[in-house]
């Protein structure tokens, strides 16, 4: 910061005084404010911002000089000890006596809200949802970094054009594909939402975002693959262990986590005698509820463990086994433990009439929407092959 006087000589009163001025620098912005001060142009030193002793008064106006001098260096030195964003502005406020106001900024506003949301962990969020918003606070901040050579940004500043800017960040350097920034924009904007809340903002500058849809094909065993692969048998333990999680998965649709943690306990008769499977999904929270057919069934009786039913294998190793045995069997599709659950909602659900509220129940998705979104098509290509059957049949 810089403080310098200078003396407004194009404008002399009428005993051809000038008034003095004081101009306030502080990281390239100014501000200049009259120090009520008149003197003779000839009597300025502007060299040591002095009044020479022939100014009558010249006591009092160079005292005058560094009182405010010093006022300003104050305020200056108070706005630093808070150790918050301020500009030349502030400092102007805080001499006047003003009380300055915070300048919220995205990074800074965004760590306050994962503090908050820590606290929430165990209660209505999983750890897996803190770290998630907490990788989308990292990209923000490298992100400014990167945009405007700075550590924060104002709140106040965020415009439309900031989410343009973000997202051709995510995918140009970040290399993420357009469903990873369809999140984290997504999770990005409920915190500009929640700062919209506390009225840290007037208004949502991203109200007129649209998201780009990002369309992906569902892939799935067919009927036939899926009898090739259980038909399949191998000498290999290793890929025949791997093969009977598979097709478990494809009469369940259990996603990992739960296909590891399932325990003897979880599965129990239910109201009409079968066996269920009684667990709560460790992503959405929701109780699942799922039948077991008589294919996981049959693969059950093989794993009679105690406590979990299944030995625990890496997703890593279970992926690259699952490679390895759709070559061995002749599957180009690649096989994941994602597809397994697609298996199970296309062609053991869908294409056996069951309804798509079902299937979303059975999938312990949170909404009928997700199901909706990633299953419409498959009910689509059901139709169409119905259609086909009966214009055949005519």
């Amino acid at each position: 910061m810089k403080v310098l006087f200078l003396l407004a000589k194009n404008r002399p009163n009428k005993m051809g005084k000038c008034i003095l001025k004081c101009r306030i620098t502080y990281c390239k912005q100014r501000r200049e404010f009259s120090t009520g001060l008149f003197i003779n142009p000839i009597n300025w030193n502007s060299k040591q911002q002095l009044v020479k002793p022939q100014e009558p008064d010249s006591e009092y106006i160079n005292s005058q000089l560094s009182l405010i001098k010093t006022k300003i260096n104050r305020a200056f030195l108070l706005l630093q000890v808070k150790e918050e964003r301020f500009n030349v502005g502030d400092i102007y406020s805080l001499y006047k006596g003003k009380k300055t106001q915070k300048e919220h900024n995205v990074v800074e506003y965004f760590e306050s809200y994962l503090r908050k949301l820590k606290t929430l962990i165990g209660i209505d969020i999983k750890q897996v949802t803190w770290n998630k918003f907490n990788y989308i606070k990292k990209d923000v901040k490298s992100f400014v970094k990167w945009k405007f050579k700075a550590n924060d940004y104002p709140l106040k500043k965020l415009e439309l054009q900031f989410l343009h800017d973000f997202e051709y960040y995510l995918k140009v350097v970040k290399k993420q594909k357009q469903i990873t920034i369809n999140k984290s924009l997504q999770r990005f904007r409920r915190v500009v939402r929640a700062a919209l809340a506390e009225n840290y903002l007037d208004k949502d500058p991203f109200t007129l975002y649209k998201t780009k849809t990002v369309r992906s094909e569902v892939v799935f065993l067919s009927s036939e693959e899926l009898e090739l692969l259980e038909q399949h048998k191998f000498t290999q333990n290793r890929l025949q262990f791997v093969k009977d999680l598979f097709v478990f998965c494809c009469y369940t649709g259990l996603p990992y986590r739960e296909l590891m943690d399932l325990k003897q306990s979880n599965i129990v008769k239910g109201f009409d005698s079968n066996l269920w499977i009684k667990m709560k999904r460790e992503k959405t929270s929701k109780e699942l509820s799922i039948p077991l057919l008589p294919k996981a069934l049959e693969i059950l009786e093989n794993y009679s463990n105690e406590g979990s039913v299944f030995p625990r294998i890496s997703n890593q190793k279970y992926n690259s086994y699952l490679k390895e045995i759709a070559d061995l069997v002749g599957i180009e599709k690649r096989l994941t433990t994602h597809m397994a659950r697609r298996t199970f909602a296309s062609t053991v659900l869908l294409y056996n009439d069951v309804s798509m509220e079902i299937v979303s129940e059975l999938l312990g998705h949170s909404s009928m929407k997700i199901t909706q979104d990633s299953y419409g098509k498959v009910v689509q290509k059901k139709i169409s092959l119905e259609m086909r059957r009966l214009k055949g049949g005519g």
